[in-house]
């Protein structure tokens, strides 16, 4: 019995402890490209234009990419499936400076991720942020400690990836 009430108590301290942790977990890299910032915004309203930079197509080249919807816009968007998983990206909302995607991954969340390009001198500061919600499961909490390890270098190549267009 006191066994029992052992492991009991370590996995109630466990959950309690991990929905401590942070539900919202946002991963943000920048980066100076010489390219104009609408240029930048055409290219990643559109789902063709997104593929000339996305940072899966580099490291997967087996990345399947299924466009769906109008070519560039609100509602363009494509389906994916790699190495890396599957799921859904959608241009939810696009301003003069910034875009905005819904990516669904299924059962593992739905992720927020939003590129901007804000004028500088020689072209435009890109910021690529992401924004999960791990919700009140206590393994997502935890997994959120190390998105940003995972995602901030896939992020870091998709920017030289913008880089290079220009």
């Amino acid at each position: 019995m006191t066994v029992a009430y052992t492991i009991a108590a370590f996995i109630a301290a466990f959950t309690l402890i991990a929905l401590m942790l942070p539900r919202e977990v946002v991963v943000t890299r920048r980066a100076d490209v010489a390219m104009r910032p609408e240029d930048v915004v055409a290219r990643v309203a559109s789902t063709e234009g997104f593929q000339t930079f996305n940072p899966y197509r580099t490291t997967d080249r087996n990345l399947k990419i299924t466009p769906f919807g109008p070519t560039e816009g609100v509602g363009s968007g494509f389906r994916f499936e790699g190495k890396e998983g599957k799921g859904t990206q959608t241009v939810t909302d696009v301003t003069a400076t910034r875009v905005t995607h819904l990516i669904d991954l299924g059962a593992m969340g739905k992720l927020v991720q939003t590129i901007e390009a804000i004028a500088t001198g020689n072209g435009a500061c890109v910021t690529w942020t992401v924004t999960s919600d791990m919700g009140f499961n206590p393994v997502f909490r935890i997994f959120g400690l190390f998105i940003d390890r995972m995602l901030g270098k896939t992020y870091e190549l998709g920017l030289k990836n913008i880089a290079a267009l220009t």
